[in-house]
């Protein structure tokens, strides 16, 4: 079968690959039938996600159809549509028990699939503890609309729950690419009064405001964002400041136009460490909830996405065939085109 394939070495290659088999009663095969290029396959071409193992099938953010099961699996079929958990978790250890199963100690537990285990840029995928990573699509969701509900919308969901927002708060998003625009689409279901994005990017900026996300948006290095901030909170700065650019500056930015006792939730990811520069800081009471994403809410988020309450198919700017996935990574690395993001056919 076809695959894109981790080489190391900044290099990825579209090769051929034996096709996967069971290794074990709770796994599945899944045909893919849709697959995206995520930033976080970026990172690992770079050479910044440690974790990864150069040989691996990229890809963890995909939808297709069960083909086979394990013996143990009991939640899915063979024949039914499934959207793939970005998370792979074994649902029975101290973390996955608490809901923390990016952290479950399981081998292939936490961010396993396109990084240590083979992913969903292929043809055909194994996906073990199926009945944990693996969420049926009703027959009225589309691929496009269920194609992010394992890693980007879970994503946004996780970080806005994490923010702990409140009706009425003001919220700022920093960073309106595909991770932030889906933070805003689920920050809106707590009903907060505001959501300022915060970017330099003004097309997507614009998209933000156009699709409803933000009402108020900022350009750094071009409007004073913190004194913009301060302005239209009576001085305080905002209550729930989540930071999904990754940025140089961003973190920084982040507990800048934080109020005192806010939640700042660190949402991305970095290709360079970052500075906590407590003395600086001090006396702002900040809580910081920061690491990957903990994806046990899929079920939840299609079932919004199914009343249709949530609904990403809008960041899909681009479409190609599986054929031409390694053109499309070289679009979307330079994010050319106004890219946001591709979806790609089998």
């Amino acid at each position: 079968m076809k695959a894109v394939v981790y080489k190391g070495n900044g290099e990825i290659r579209l090769e051929e690959r034996p096709m996967p088999v069971l290794k074990s009663a709770r796994d599945a095969i899944v045909q893919v039938t849709m697959t995206t290029i995520c930033s976080s396959d970026i990172h690992i071409r770079h050479g910044a996600v440690p974790r990864a193992v150069p040989g691996v099938i990229l890809g963890h953010e995909f939808v297709g159809k069960v083909v086979e099961t394990g013996s143990a699996v009991t939640n899915v079929k063979p024949g039914d549509r499934v959207a793939v958990n970005v998370e792979t978790y074994c649902g029975d250890c101290f973390f996955c028990r608490r809901g923390f199963v990016n952290n479950c100690t399981d081998p292939q537990g936490g961010w396993a699939l396109g990084c240590r285990i083979d992913g969903g840029q292929a043809e055909y995928v194994r996906i073990p503890y199926a009945d944990n990573g693996l969420t049926r699509i009703p027959d009225h969701v589309t691929d496009e609309q269920a194609l992010f509900n394992g890693d980007l919308l879970s994503t946004g969901y996780w970080a806005a729950k994490l923010g702990e927002i409140r009706n009425g708060d003001t919220v700022a998003v920093i960073g309106a690419g595909p991770a932030g625009l889906c933070t805003m689409l689920c920050a809106r279901l707590y009903a907060p009064s505001c959501i300022i994005a915060i970017d330099t990017d003004p097309y997507r900026l614009n998209l933000a405001k156009e699709k409803g996300l933000a009402d108020i948006t900022l350009v750094p290095g071009k409007d004073p964002v913190e004194k913009e901030i301060r302005e239209l909170t009576e001085g305080r700065g905002a209550d729930v400041v989540i930071e999904a650019a990754g940025g140089k500056d961003t973190f920084q930015l982040a507990w800048e136009i934080a109020r005192p006792n806010a939640n700042v939730v660190v949402a991305a990811m970095y290709e360079e460490s970052q500075i906590l520069p407590l003395p600086e800081m001090y006396g702002k009471n900040l809580v910081f909830k920061t690491g990957g994403v903990d994806g046990c809410y899929c079920q939840e988020i299609m079932d919004l996405t199914a009343e249709g309450k949530l609904d990403a198919s809008f960041l899909i700017t681009h479409r190609c065939s599986f054929a031409d996935i390694m053109k499309a990574y070289e679009v979307f690395e330079k994010k050319e085109d106004h890219v946001i993001k591709y979806a790609v056919t089998l």
